[in-house]
């Protein structure tokens, strides 16, 4: 098979174009509409579709078709009536560390935005989850999760009372609960269990995010354990497709 000189080794092998040449209108069009990207770079205003469609020659709809596929690929984004070119996606490390961390690695500012704060009896797979009695009382802590203000995803943690018995008269919902644990508690972190798959956002959760309910979701659980093995909570974050890529170190 032959490759191209300048492919990148992570893009789609010739660039995606079938062994018998025949892509569909809209794929070609897509392409360049992303070689355009690129010339405008982030936060370059795109041309109307009206504008796309006479350049490329093709319908309105065929744009409208490759403009929703670069809005689901995180490439372009709306802003007000238009659409501008979108930054590099943020990237989260596979790891014990918090969600703070990660973003401010990348130079962003963090931010989380309470949604709510509840305690209740904890139902049977709860429990076994996260190694209580049934019945006992939970914390569920729900919040947006946000970067320079733009909304990123939501996560839910839930974590028995006896483990963390003032989490809603001492602790900020804004600020990082590893932080927290860390260091108002005591509790160090010692492994996590954790799960990732693609799912769409439901109606409620599209709507705390900010997003289509049709765009793509990533969507973690995971279980974590104390520095004793003990189980400590159960968390299931949910992050945008368009603005998430994670990774981790195989060693």
């Amino acid at each position: 098979m032959d490759y191209p000189n300048d492919q990148h080794p992570g893009a789609p092998v010739r660039a995606g174009v079938p062994d018998h040449g025949r892509i569909p209108k809209y794929y070609a069009v897509k392409t360049h509409i992303a070689a355009l990207l690129g010339e405008l770079g982030e936060g370059g205003l795109l041309p109307t579709e009206r504008d796309l469609a006479e350049r490329y020659a093709v319908s309105r709809e065929t744009i409208r078709q490759a403009l929703r596929e670069l809005l689901l690929e995180g490439r372009l984004r709306r802003l007000g009536r238009g659409t501008v070119v979108a930054g590099p996606k943020l990237e989260q490390p596979l790891a014990l560390a918090s969600y703070t961390e990660g973003v401010r690695r990348q130079g962003l500012r963090p931010g989380r935005s309470l949604t709510t704060l509840d305690r209740f009896p904890c139902p049977e797979p709860l429990a076994r989850e996260i190694g209580v009695e049934r019945g006992e009382p939970v914390w569920h802590l729900e919040r947006v999760l946000l970067a320079d203000d733009e909304r990123m995803g939501l996560e839910s943690t839930y974590v028995p009372v006896a483990r963390v018995p003032h989490l809603d008269s001492d602790f900020d919902p804004d600020s990082s609960f590893y932080s927290y644990l860390r260091d108002r508690l005591g509790i160090v972190f010692g492994a996590a269990d954790e799960r990732i798959e693609t799912v769409l956002a439901t109606p409620r959760e599209a709507l705390l995010i900010g997003t289509p309910p049709a765009l793509p979701m990533i969507l973690l659980h995971r279980v974590s354990r104390d520095g004793e093995g003990r189980r400590l909570e159960r968390v299931r974050t949910l992050f945008r497709g368009d603005r998430f890529s994670f990774t981790t170190h195989l060693g």
